[in-house]
């Protein structure tokens, strides 16, 4: 079975001085989201980016991933923060997003640090986001088992 989800964007006007708008169709959660070129490179000054909606995905994606190895080990996560940082940086090639560093800290009754490590490292290079920037985007993950 196939889950698939969709968003559009709508742009106006040159790179440097237009602007646009993104929304998620599915799900109707965020319309008309604004975006310009200088929320990419310079100050947000309350647009968003793609790489800050790839950050909000990745870091969505990541926290499902522990949160079953946990479930599944009989040890339920009480709660997992998760943060992502995309890093979109020009090179040679042109722009890139050339890493997104992940942070968990848990709360996981029951789990060694060990054990909270290790899903962590998995999720980083298993979860669907992660596996779709894998050899594209370097990927780490900081892991802090809290309690």
């Amino acid at each position: 079975m196939s889950a698939i989800r969709r968003a559009e964007a709508t742009w106006f006007g040159a790179l440097a001085t237009g602007t646009g708008t993104v929304s998620g169709i599915s799900s109707g959660q965020f319309t008309a989201l604004p975006v310009s070129w200088a929320a990419r490179t310079e100050a947000p000054e309350g647009k968003t980016s793609p790489e800050e909606l790839l950050a909000a995905a990745h870091s969505a994606c990541f926290s499902v991933a522990p949160a079953s190895v946990h479930s599944r080990a009989g040890t339920p996560p009480e709660h997992l923060d998760v943060s992502a940082v995309v890093t979109f940086d020009k090179l040679d090639a042109g722009w890139r997003v050339i890493s997104s560093a992940l942070t968990v800290h848990g709360v996981v009754p029951g789990a060694s640090l060990a054990d909270f490590t290790a899903a962590a490292e998995g999720a980083r290079d298993g979860c669907p986001i992660s596996v779709a920037l894998g050899g594209n985007v370097a990927l780490s993950v900081e892991a802090t088992l809290e309690g």
